[in-house]
Protein backbone atom coordinates (compact mmCIF):
# COMPACT_ATOMS: atom_id res chain seq x y z
CA UNK A 1 0.00 0.00 0.00
CA UNK A 2 2.86 2.38 0.77
CA UNK A 3 4.03 2.39 -2.85
CA UNK A 4 0.64 3.89 -3.80
CA UNK A 5 0.45 6.41 -0.94
CA UNK A 6 4.01 7.77 -1.01
CA UNK A 7 3.57 9.39 -4.45
CA UNK A 8 0.56 11.32 -3.08
CA UNK A 9 2.60 12.57 -0.13
CA UNK A 10 5.56 13.54 -2.30
CA UNK A 11 3.45 15.30 -4.94
CA UNK A 12 1.34 17.13 -2.35
CA UNK A 13 4.47 18.49 -0.66
CA UNK A 14 5.93 19.55 -4.03
CA UNK A 15 2.72 21.25 -5.21
CA UNK A 16 2.32 23.27 -2.01
CA UNK A 17 5.98 24.29 -2.03
CA UNK A 18 5.85 25.39 -5.70
CA UNK A 19 2.42 27.03 -5.79
CA UNK A 20 1.76 28.20 -2.22
CA UNK A 21 5.37 28.68 -1.16
CA UNK A 22 5.13 26.68 2.04
CA UNK A 23 6.39 23.38 3.32
CA UNK A 24 4.03 20.67 4.50
CA UNK A 25 4.56 18.10 7.22
CA UNK A 26 2.83 14.82 6.45
CA UNK A 27 1.42 13.10 9.50
CA UNK A 28 0.65 9.43 9.95
CA UNK A 29 -1.86 8.15 7.35
CA UNK A 30 -4.94 6.36 8.67
CA UNK A 31 -7.98 4.54 7.31
CA UNK A 32 -11.37 6.27 7.29
CA UNK A 33 -14.88 4.90 7.02
CA UNK A 34 -17.01 5.60 3.94
CA UNK A 35 -19.67 7.36 6.03
CA UNK A 36 -17.29 9.35 8.20
CA UNK A 37 -18.57 12.84 8.94
CA UNK A 38 -15.67 15.24 8.82
CA UNK A 39 -14.95 18.61 10.38
CA UNK A 40 -13.98 20.12 7.01
CA UNK A 41 -15.85 22.97 5.26
CA UNK A 42 -14.72 22.33 1.69
CA UNK A 43 -13.58 19.27 -0.24
CA UNK A 44 -12.46 18.93 -3.83
CA UNK A 45 -12.81 15.51 -5.45
CA UNK A 46 -11.09 14.03 -8.51
CA UNK A 47 -12.40 10.69 -9.77
CA UNK A 48 -10.05 8.02 -11.10
CA UNK A 49 -11.02 5.50 -13.79
CA UNK A 50 -9.17 3.15 -16.13
CA UNK A 51 -7.18 0.18 -14.89
CA UNK A 52 -7.91 1.37 -11.36
CA UNK A 53 -10.82 3.31 -9.96
CA UNK A 54 -11.36 5.52 -6.99
CA UNK A 55 -10.92 9.14 -5.97
CA UNK A 56 -8.51 11.71 -4.60
CA UNK A 57 -9.99 14.27 -2.22
CA UNK A 58 -8.46 17.31 -0.53
CA UNK A 59 -10.44 18.65 2.45
CA UNK A 60 -9.91 21.69 4.67
CA UNK A 61 -11.53 24.40 6.77
CA UNK A 62 -12.81 27.44 4.90
CA UNK A 63 -10.37 29.82 6.64
CA UNK A 64 -7.43 27.77 5.37
CA UNK A 65 -8.92 27.58 1.87
CA UNK A 66 -9.33 31.38 1.84
CA UNK A 67 -5.75 31.88 3.05
CA UNK A 68 -4.34 29.56 0.38
CA UNK A 69 -6.49 31.21 -2.30
CA UNK A 70 -5.22 34.64 -1.23
CA UNK A 71 -1.63 33.45 -1.65
CA UNK A 72 -2.37 31.92 -5.06
CA UNK A 73 -4.22 34.98 -6.37
CA UNK A 74 -2.19 37.65 -4.60
CA UNK A 75 -5.39 39.18 -3.20
CA UNK A 76 -5.49 38.35 0.51
CA UNK A 77 -8.18 40.83 1.50
CA UNK A 78 -10.99 40.18 -0.97
CA UNK A 79 -11.23 36.54 -1.94
CA UNK A 80 -14.61 35.44 -3.33
CA UNK A 81 -16.23 32.06 -2.78
CA UNK A 82 -15.83 31.34 -6.50
CA UNK A 83 -12.08 31.97 -6.26
CA UNK A 84 -11.84 29.61 -3.27
CA UNK A 85 -13.73 26.87 -5.13
CA UNK A 86 -11.51 27.33 -8.20
CA UNK A 87 -8.29 27.34 -6.16
CA UNK A 88 -9.10 24.22 -4.13
CA UNK A 89 -10.26 22.46 -7.30
CA UNK A 90 -7.08 23.39 -9.13
CA UNK A 91 -4.86 22.18 -6.27
CA UNK A 92 -6.41 18.70 -6.26
CA UNK A 93 -6.33 18.68 -10.07
CA UNK A 94 -2.57 19.37 -10.07
CA UNK A 95 -1.96 16.76 -7.36
CA UNK A 96 -4.00 14.07 -9.15
CA UNK A 97 -2.41 14.88 -12.52
CA UNK A 98 1.11 14.57 -11.14
CA UNK A 99 0.35 11.39 -9.18
CA UNK A 100 -1.21 9.90 -12.31
CA UNK A 101 2.22 10.13 -13.97
CA UNK A 102 3.86 8.39 -10.98
CA UNK A 103 1.29 5.57 -10.91
CA UNK A 104 1.33 4.86 -14.64
CA UNK A 105 3.88 2.09 -14.09
CA UNK A 106 1.10 0.23 -12.26
CA UNK A 107 -2.13 1.54 -13.84
CA UNK A 108 -3.31 3.49 -16.84
CA UNK A 109 -5.61 6.09 -15.31
CA UNK A 110 -8.04 8.76 -16.44
CA UNK A 111 -8.82 11.60 -14.04
CA UNK A 112 -12.07 13.55 -13.94
CA UNK A 113 -12.61 17.26 -13.53
CA UNK A 114 -12.74 18.39 -9.89
CA UNK A 115 -16.05 18.40 -8.04
CA UNK A 116 -16.44 20.63 -4.98
CA UNK A 117 -18.47 19.80 -1.87
CA UNK A 118 -19.01 22.55 0.70
CA UNK A 119 -20.70 22.81 4.06
CA UNK A 120 -19.95 21.98 7.66
CA UNK A 121 -19.62 18.26 8.39
CA UNK A 122 -20.24 17.20 4.80
CA UNK A 123 -19.68 13.62 3.67
CA UNK A 124 -18.08 12.31 0.48
CA UNK A 125 -19.83 9.78 -1.73
CA UNK A 126 -16.94 7.49 -2.69
CA UNK A 127 -17.09 5.89 -6.17
CA UNK A 128 -16.64 2.28 -5.06
CA UNK A 129 -17.48 0.24 -2.02
CA UNK A 130 -14.45 -2.08 -1.85
CA UNK A 131 -11.51 0.34 -1.83
CA UNK A 132 -10.19 1.45 1.54
CA UNK A 133 -9.98 5.18 2.15
CA UNK A 134 -6.58 6.35 3.31
CA UNK A 135 -6.43 9.80 4.89
CA UNK A 136 -3.12 11.63 4.92
CA UNK A 137 -3.18 14.62 7.29
CA UNK A 138 -0.83 17.48 6.52
CA UNK A 139 0.27 20.33 8.76
CA UNK A 140 0.56 23.70 7.03
CA UNK A 141 1.46 27.16 8.37
CA UNK A 142 2.67 25.48 11.59
CA UNK A 143 -0.75 25.05 13.26
CA UNK A 144 -3.31 24.43 10.51
CA UNK A 145 -4.21 21.11 8.93
CA UNK A 146 -5.85 19.65 5.86
CA UNK A 147 -6.36 16.07 4.69
CA UNK A 148 -5.67 14.35 1.40
CA UNK A 149 -7.85 11.24 1.16
CA UNK A 150 -7.22 8.52 -1.40
CA UNK A 151 -9.27 5.46 -2.33
CA UNK A 152 -7.85 3.46 -5.22
CA UNK A 153 -8.60 -0.08 -6.32
CA UNK A 154 -7.33 -2.08 -9.29
CA UNK A 155 -10.04 -3.04 -11.75
CA UNK A 156 -10.15 -6.81 -12.19
CA UNK A 157 -9.90 -7.76 -15.82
Amino acid sequence: MEKYIQPFIDVCKKVFLEFVGCELAAERPCFAGKDTINEWDISSIIGLTGEARGAVVISMKKDLAVRITGILTGSDQHVSDDEVVDAVGEIVNIIAGNVKKDLEESFRLVISLPTIVQGKEHTIQWPNSQARIICIPFKIFEKEQFVLSVAIEAVKG
